[in-house]
């Protein structure tokens, strides 16, 4: 794989474009989780989704590991699956993780996208239905929607620079 500007564009093209799937698994994510943690969580929008693309490929640092994930998810094909269960799995947990950000929004991510690939399944290669799950995971980690994420009941309140 060589990655280049014009590839991580075309990625960043890609993924947009791939909306109408993962909005639908982004929403029927945060309803299984919902269900499970008994709160209310907010659908997303393809808008929301795609804003929120912007944002990842807008930082070039990010882009080209997100890019470079997808990339090799999207080619990922293994001879029978299971012998490539584990690499799968690892680069759908890192490309969610990457999406997220930063430390706790990344093992957040994490655990979303293996929440998200139990019921994920699409069509075509070994990584498919991973690249998939783990769009899903990172992407709604980044959307709001979850009241508990609202407020920040442990922030510290910080005084400006001139001492107030």
């Amino acid at each position: 794989m060589r990655l280049t500007a014009d590839q991580v564009e075309h990625e960043y093209e890609w993924t947009r474009e791939r909306a109408p799937r993962v909005v639908v698994v982004i929403n029927e994510t945060r309803a299984r989780l919902g269900e499970v943690f008994g709160v209310t969580v907010d659908p997303v929008t393809e808008t929301q989704y795609r804003a929120e693309v912007d944002a990842v490929f807008a930082d070039g640092e990010r882009a080209i590991n997100v890019a470079a994930y997808i990339g090799i998810l999207r080619d990922l094909d293994v001879e029978d699956d299971y012998p490539g269960f584990v690499v799968d799995e690892i680069l759908g947990r890192e490309l969610a993780a990457t999406i997220a950000g930063g430390q706790p929004l990344a093992l957040l991510a994490q655990a979303t996208f293996h929440f998200a690939d139990v019921f994920t399944h699409t069509d075509g290669s070994a990584g498919a239905d991973d690249l998939d799950a783990a769009l899903a995971a990172g992407f709604q980690t980044r959307l709001p929607g979850w009241s508990w994420r609202e407020t920040d009941p442990f922030s510290v309140s910080v005084p400006g620079e001139d001492g107030e």
